[in-house]
């Protein structure tokens, strides 16, 4: 049986000339913003749909009850893929996987585009989400590429093109939609992958780990990575409580506004998640401060940030015209935190060594989608309860359980 040695130990050889020997050098701006750019495109699959449940149910058939299986299919597939099919990423040519794995995810767009029964869109809805993890293969692919003195910031310009894909989906599908067939933001989108692909098969350079493991020797190491890797386990808890707090706020704040108190339209409410987006530039500086060494500081503020978003949105009177700004500048402040903290942890796990980071990815990934979830469910539910007030107390909660946890960490020498 291949021994598999843990990422701590390879971690702590400061003298490590297998990758030494190897280290790549910058990464051109072209390159990293065509990484960033296929992130964003690719991700946001996986919410074009959310805006759109009510027209896409009406034209199915499907019940009220069953309406809700469109998002959560998705969310299923994409869980299992960060689960099954990102850990190869340390087995294949990477190249070659992303390009699979994206086909996989644009026939699954297509066929959410030409169903017209429940049963075939909601397969597709859950195949789109497990293509969508060919995501979670190009960060740790963008990070290999990158020297280790900018490995960070790497890592951050490629998740700022992801968190803007994640933040512009919902609007972007609900413009198309207001003119066009909902068929037609699934068939633009297949198109957008099509050229994405061509793309990336003729800019990519091919990387091929040297992991010499078979695939189910592959999947029982990451029990061994999750057992014997502290720092994985730590960031992965940060992020859970990080992204339950934004899942729940971008759950709930759609119906708050567009209740009695704001009673905002769709269109209006788009635009809200449009200013939400600009805490995506968090991305690259969160990056290049990890690469300074300011991660231990940068973390807490990160969390500190999150709890006061949801702090600030009780300062005015509900449905007043200052609460409405108040409440865009906390959604731009929580996703400038949330958004610090996922790139902080990616930096800190890929660390760890080249052979790992797919797994790493993965489980790093998992753990936090698992979050967000969980809070979700829970944001929708305390919302139908007792309102925003309830929600939101459950929401400053979780970044408060992530800074206590932070705080039993203690300051490494380097950051």
């Amino acid at each position: 049986m291949t021994s598999i040695a843990s990422p701590v130990d390879i971690a702590s050889k400061t003298e490590a000339p297998e990758f030494r020997a190897t280290e790549p050098k910058a990464m051109s701006s072209a390159m990293m913003f065509l990484l960033a750019a296929a992130c964003g495109l690719i991700a946001a699959n996986l919410y074009y749909a959310q805006p759109l449940i009510g027209p896409i149910s009406a034209s199915l058939g499907l019940s009220p009850g069953a309406a809700g299986l469109i998002v959560t299919l998705t969310q299923i597939g994409y869980g299992l893929g960060l689960l099954l099919i990102v850990p190869l990423g340390d087995l294949f040519e990477n190249r070659r996987l992303i390009l699979s794995v994206m086909a996989l995810g644009t026939v699954a767009v297509i066929g959410a585009g030409l169903a017209s029964t429940p049963l075939p869109f909601l397969a597709s809805a859950f195949f789109i989400g497990l293509g969508s993890v060919a995501i979670q293969i190009i960060v740790p692919y963008a990070a290999h590429m990158a020297p280790e003195a900018h490995r960070g910031q790497a890592v951050g310009n490629v998740m700022s093109g992801l968190m803007v894909g994640i933040m512009l989906a919902r609007p972007a599908s609900s413009f198309i939609a207001e003119f066009l067939p909902w068929h037609m933001v699934f068939f633009i989108s297949a198109g957008v992958l099509f050229v994405l692909a061509l793309v990336l098969g003729r800019a990519l350079p091919p990387r091929i780990p040297q992991t010499g493991l078979s695939y189910g020797a592959l999947l029982a190491s990451m029990w061994t990575l999750v057992a014997t890797t502290p720092i994985l386990r730590r960031r992965s808890l940060y992020h859970a409580f990080m992204f339950a707090a934004f899942s729940l706020f971008w759950t709930t704040t759609p119906l708050l506004l567009s209740g009695p108190e704001f009673g905002l339209s769709q269109g209006q409410i788009a635009l809200f998640a449009l200013a939400g987006a600009a805490g995506a530039i968090a991305a690259p500086i969160s990056g290049r401060l990890a690469d300074k060494g300011w991660s231990f500081p940068a973390t807490r503020l990160s969390m500190v940030s999150v709890a006061a978003a949801f702090l600030i949105t009780h300062i005015a009177p509900a449905g007043s015209l200052w609460a409405l700004g108040l409440l865009t500048f906390a959604a731009i402040l929580l996703d400038f935190g949330v958004v610090t903290n996922l790139v902080m942890g990616q930096r800190a796990i890929f660390m760890l060594g080249a052979e790992y980071r797919s797994r790493l990815n993965g489980l790093y990934m998992a753990t936090f989608f698992a979050g967000g979830a969980v809070g979700s469910a829970l944001g929708g539910w305390l919302y139908a309860q007792g309102g925003w007030w309830v929600a939101s107390m459950l929401g400053l909660a979780l970044p408060v359980l992530a800074l206590l946890y932070a705080l039993t960490e203690r300051r490494p020498v380097t950051a």
